[in-house]
């Protein structure tokens, strides 16, 4: 009797348990959370102010993946010091995918040259990462990305960047 009885205890034991639990971690009623957003503490006003609505600040954008990294050179006193391997990711306006993939040839060269003169120009050396070589090669990769795309180019994001030293 005793070694069923433990057992039996046990369990209503961890059913009680799991059921409390569940009662005090259950979300509030749709009614409760619109009448503490309505509550005019401090804390309200500041977590209803805090979170931005994203689709009132800009429409939709989806992004493309270019199909391949970009490989770009570094080159000091006449030799490959270094070789840097970049993705990009483009930020475009809902509908232009295909535009952007159609174009996607004459963006990655124009995309190449732009590298190419930061490289030359210095951008890859030393502490490649600052905000102001990333920000101007960015702003850079943009407008070509516009030159080509138009409009529908909303950014350029580097999803990756490597360098690796000869």
């Amino acid at each position: 009797m005793k070694a069923i009885l433990i057992p039996v205890i046990l369990l209503l034991g961890g059913t009680g348990a799991g059921a409390g639990a569940g009662f005090f971690l259950m979300p509030p009623k749709q009614e409760d959370a619109e009448s503490a957003l309505d509550c005019p503490t401090p804390e309200a006003a500041i977590e209803t102010s805090a979170v931005p609505d994203p689709a009132a600040a800009s429409p939709e954008r989806e992004y493309v993946k270019l199909n391949n990294q970009f490989i770009i050179p570094v080159v000091e006193d006449e030799l490959v010091a270094a070789l840097v391997v970049m993705s990009l990711n483009l930020e475009v306006t809902m509908g232009s995918r295909t535009a952007i993939f159609a174009a996607e040839p004459k963006l990655r060269d124009r995309f190449l040259q732009v590298m190419f003169d930061h490289a030359n120009n210095g951008g890859f050396s030393g502490n490649f990462t600052t905000g102001t070589k990333m920000r101007s090669l960015r702003n850079e990769l943009l407008r070509v990305a516009q030159d080509v795309s138009g409009p529908d180019v909303t950014d350029v994001l580097v999803i990756d960047l490597v360098r690796q030293d000869s």
